[in-house]
C-alpha cells in the first residue's frame, strides 16, 4: 500500500483485507461533482453529491366515461415503469493508510470535469493538501474545524430520526436512541480530539465555544503510550476495557476504611487516580493502568462538561470527536461520569454518525449555492452500513467489518418535511410501539417474520416486471442483499436506530428500489382497484337502505373489513393466494366484535358518510410505495372515478404524506403542505387506519385533538401478545390528555 511519502503502485485495487468491491463504497462516482474531505489523525472521511438514476412506476388514468360500477372490461388505470434522477450524498470513512489507493481510485473512475474544488477540513487536510490536488486535479479550499463540525451535528440532528443515543453499558444492545426533537437547539458540543473543545450552540449560525481543555484525547494516547508501550488507539482502549482500574487507584474505601457519610462519597469513589502506584511496591498491569488513565482522563472531561452546562443552563449535551468514535468503554466511562456529576439530571448524548460531522459540514459550505438544508433528507439504508460497533468482544462479522471502510448515504427527499403540529407533546412522541432494540422475544421473532417473508418478496418483484429478461437476476440479489442486511440487524440491531417494524420494512424498501423494484405489488394493487370499484355503488346503496345507527356500524365493519386485504400480513397473502375468489363478504365474516377492497369499498364509503354531514375530510396517503397500500397517484385515480358520482365533492381536501412506509406521522415529520392544511383548517379529528398506523406505530401517540385509531390485527404473534386472537379488532377513541379507548 502507498503511503504519502513512499512509491507509487501501478494498481489501483484496494487492500485484499477489503471485503467490498471499490464501486461498491465510491458509488455513483461517474455522477459525482462537488467533493469534500475530512481528515484526522487516523481517519479521512471523504464527502461528494451525486444523482442517481433509478426506477418508479408510474400510473395513467384511462379515459373513462362510464359510471363507477359499470364493468366495461378495461382496467382502471395503467402502469408503467419510468426513469427519474434523485440526489444523494455519499460519505466514506476510511483509516489515512487507505487514502492515497482511494484517491486513485477516484480519479480513474471521476467523469464530472465541472468540479473544481474540493472543501477540506481537519487536522490532515494541510499535511494531504499536496496529494489530493495533484491525484484530484482539485484545487483544496480549506474550511475552518469547528463551523464544519457544528453546521454537520446540527444537519444530522434535523435529518436522521434516532441519530442521537444514550449508551447503557447493561442494557441488552446497549444503545437507547433518543427522538428526534422538534427545535434541536440549545445544546453543548463537547468535541474530544487531541484536546477538548465545548461549543456552546443556539441556532444553525450562532455558536461559541465557551470553555476547553489540554487534557483530551491526545493526553489519554501520550500517556498511555509511555505506560504501556502500546502506540496505537484502539490497543490501547483494548488494554483498558480489560483491566481493573481499582488495582491501581485509590478509593475513599482505602483511605477512610468505607464510605465518608457525612460528605456523601461511597466507598469505592475515586480518591486518587493512580494513588496506589505511589506506595504499592510492585508491577502494574498494563490493562489496569490503561484502565485508570481512561477513567482518570474521562471523569475531568465530564466534569468539565457538567460544571459549563449547569453554568450555561443547558441539558443537552452531545459528546463526539475521535476518543469517543462508538468505543463501548469510552461511551461508559464518559456517561457514568456525566450521571454523577449531576446526579442523573444530564444525559451524556452521542451521534451515530459523529465521526462524518466535519465532512458533513465542509460540504453543505462548498454546497451553499444548491441549499441542502431547505430539503429534507433521508438515511438510505441500502447504501449505509450503520452504527457499528469496536467492542473488543466483537462477534466475527463486526470484526471483519471494524476498522476498514464506512459508508452513510442520503437521499433527498421530494417533499420537504415538517414538524405535526397535531402532537400533544411533539418532544415525547415515540411512533413505534415496540422497539426491537430493547425486546429480544420480539426482535427474534419479526427478523425471522421477515426473512420467510423473503420468497414471496422476490416472487411479487419478478411478476411485477414480467416484461424484463433480467428482472430474475435483480431480484436475486435484492434477496442476498437484504438478507445481509437482516442478518446484520440480528448481531447489530441498533445499526440504524431503534430496530423497529417500520425500519425493517424501510430497509427492505430501500433495497427493493436499490435493485429497481419500485412497486412490486403494483399488479395485485390494480387488480383489486378494478374488482372493488365494481362493487362500489352495491356498497353504497345497501348502506342507503339501512337505518342511520345500523349504518354507522355497517361502516365501521366495512372500514375494518377492507383492511384485511393486506398482502403485507403473512396470515392474509396465504389465504389470497390460496383463494382468489375471497372477498369483501368473507373478510366481514373473518372479523371478531389495504388498496383496493381496503380504500374503496371501506374508506370511501366512510369518507362519503362525514361528507353528506358536511364535514370536510383531508385524505393523506404514501406518495410512494409501501407494501401494498394505495399511493397518491392511485387515489387520485380512483377519487377522480368516484367524485363524478356526487358522493365526494369539493369539501374533500386530497394531500400526499412522504413514501416513508406506512407510519403517518414519520418521526412526528410530515408533508409541510399536508402540515399547513391541517393547521389552517382546524382539524379536530384524526382518523388512523391499519395495523402499521394503528398499531406497529401510533397506538400510543396523543394528539391534541380527538383521533381514532382502528384495525384489523392480522399477526396471530401480535394479537396473542396483545391479549386477543387473530383478525381481532382494535377500535380506539381518545380525546386530549385522555388515553380511554373501546377495544
Amino acid at each position: 500500500m502507498a503511503t504519502p511519502g513512499g512509491t507509487n503502485r501501478a494498481s489501483h485495487s484496494l487492500d485484499k483485507s477489503i471485503t467490498l468491491p471499490p464501486d461498491e463504497i465510491f458509488r455513483n462516482l461517474e455522477n459525482a461533482k462537488r467533493f469534500a474531505i475530512d481528515i484526522g489523525g487516523s481517519l479521512t472521511k471523504l464527502a461528494y453529491y451525486s444523482t442517481v438514476q433509478h426506477k418508479v412506476a408510474k400510473v395513467r388514468s384511462f379515459d373513462h366515461t362510464a359510471k363507477a360500477g359499470e364493468a366495461d372490461g378495461e382496467p382502471l388505470y395503467e402502469i408503467s415503469v419510468q426513469e427519474e434522477i434523485t440526489a444523494r450524498l455519499h460519505f466514506i470513512k476510511f483509516e489515512n493508510t487507505y487514502i492515497e489507493t482511494c484517491l486513485d481510485f477516484i480519479k480513474d473512475h471521476l467523469v464530472n470535469t465541472e468540479t473544481k474544488v474540493i472543501k477540506a477540513t481537519g487536522g490532515g487536510a494541510y499535511k494531504f493538501k499536496d496529494l489530493i490536488e495533484k491525484k484530484l486535479k482539485l484545487k483544496v479550499d480549506k474550511e475552518d474545524e469547528m463551523s464544519c463540525l457544528i453546521k454537520g451535528c446540527n444537519f444530522v440532528l434535523k435529518n436522521i430520526p434516532h441519530e442521537a443515543f444514550v449508551y447503557a453499558k447493561h442494557a441488552d444492545s446497549g444503545f437507547r436512541f433518543q427522538n428526534t426533537r422538534p427545535d434541536i437547539f440549545p445544546y453543548l458540543l463537547v468535541n474530544i480530539g487531541s484536546g477538548v473543545s465545548i461549543v456552546k450552540v443556539e441556532s444553525e449560525d450562532k455558536f461559541e465555544r465557551i470553555g476547553g481543555s489540554s487534557i483530551g484525547g491526545g493526553t489519554f494516547w501520550g500517556l498511555g503510550a509511555l505506560l504501556t508501550k502500546t502506540k496505537r488507539f484502539d490497543e490501547l482502549l483494548q488494554l483498558a476495557s480489560k483491566g481493573q482500574h481499582t488495582n491501581v487507584d485509590m478509593l475513599v474505601k482505602d483511605i477512610y476504611g468505607g464510605a465518608y457519610g457525612s460528605l456523601g462519597l461511597t466507598g469505592d469513589l475515586i480518591a486518587s487516580s493512580f494513588g496506589k502506584s505511589a506506595t504499592a511496591d510492585k508491577e502494574f498491569s498494563q490493562e489496569d493502568m490503561a484502565k485508570s488513565l481512561l477513567h482518570m482522563i474521562s471523569n475531568d472531561i465530564g466534569q468539565l462538561a457538567c460544571l459549563y452546562a449547569r453554568l450555561h443552563n443547558l441539558n443537552r449535551v452531545y459528546f463526539g470527536g475521535f476518543f469517543i468514535r462508538g468505543h463501548p468503554v469510552t461511551m461508559h466511562t464518559i456517561t457514568y461520569s456525566i450521571n454523577f456529576f449531576t446526579k442523573g439530571e444530564v444525559q451524556a448524548l452521542f451521534l451515530r454518525h459523529e465521526g462524518y460531522l466535519g465532512a458533513i459540514g465542509a460540504f453543505l459550505k462548498g454546497a451553499e449555492e444548491d441549499n441542502p438544508n431547505q430539503y429534507s433528507w433521508g438515511e438510505n439504508y441500502a447504501g449505509s452500513s450503520g452504527l457499528m460497533s469496536v467492542s473488543p468482544d466483537l462477534n466475527p462479522m463486526q470484526r471483519a467489518r471494524s476498522g476498514t471502510f464506512d459508508m452513510l448515504e442520503m437521499d433527498r427527499l421530494e417533499r420537504q418535511l415538517v414538524n405535526l403540529p397535531l402532537l400533544q407533546d411533539p418532544s415525547s412522541y415515540i411512533p413505534d410501539t415496540v422497539d426491537l432494540t430493547e425486546d429480544a422475544l420480539a426482535r427474534e421473532y419479526w427478523l425471522y417474520c421477515f426473512e420467510e417473508a423473503l420468497d414471496g418478496v422476490v416472487k411479487r418483484a419478478v411478476a411485477s416486471q414480467k416484461d424484463q429478461p433480467e428482472a430474475a437476476e435483480r431480484a436475486e440479489k435484492f434477496r442476498q442483499k437484504y438478507r445481509h442486511k437482516l442478518q446484520t440487524l440480528r448481531h447489530q440491531p441498533f445499526a440504524y436506530g431503534s430496530l423497529t417494524v417500520r425500519s425493517l420494512l424501510d430497509t427492505r424498501e430501500h433495497c427493493l428500489n436499490e435493485f429497481n423494484f419500485p412497486d412490486p405489488y403494483s399488479k395485485i394493487k390494480q387488480r383489486e382497484n378494478d374488482m372493488a370499484l365494481k362493487y362500489y355503488q352495491k356498497v353504497v346503496r345497501s348502506l342507503e337502505e339501512l337505518s342511520w345507527e345500523q349504518r354507522q356500524f355497517a361502516l365501521v365493519r366495512g372500514i375494518l373489513a377492507g383492511n384485511v386485504f393486506d398482502w403485507g400480513a403473512k396470515a392474509v397473502s396465504d389465504v389470497l393466494e390460496s383463494d382468489p375468489e375471497f372477498g369483501f363478504e368473507q373478510a366481514k365474516q373473518q372479523l371478531q366484535d389495504n388498496s383496493g377492497m381496503d380504500i374503496i369499498l371501506g374508506v370511501f364509503p366512510f369518507v362519503r358518510e362525514l361528507l353528506l354531514r358536511g364535514t370536510e375530510v383531508v385524505l393523506a396517503s404514501n406518495s410512494g410505495p409501501a407494501l401494498n397500500d394505495v399511493t397518491n397517484s392511485e387515489l387520485q385515480i380512483v377519487t377522480e372515478r368516484i367524485a363524478p358520482r356526487k358522493v365526494i365533492d369539493l369539501s374533500l381536501y386530497l394531500f400526499l404524506l412522504p413514501s416513508l412506509t406506512f407510519n403517518l406521522f414519520p418521526s412526528s415529520r410530515l408533508d409541510k403542505v399536508l402540515a399547513t392544511v391541517v393547521r389552517e383548517r382546524g382539524t379536530d379529528l384524526v382518523i388512523i387506519e391499519g395495523m402499521g398506523r394503528a398499531i406497529h406505530t401510533n397506538y400510543y401517540a396523543m394528539l391534541s385533538c380527538e383521533s381514532l385509531k382502528l384495525a384489523v390485527i392480522k399477526n396471530s404473534w401480535l394479537a396473542e401478545r396483545l391479549g386477543g386472537k387473530i383478525f381481532s379488532v382494535v377500535f380506539k377513541y381518545e380525546v386530549p390528555s385522555k388515553a380511554q379507548g373501546l377495544h
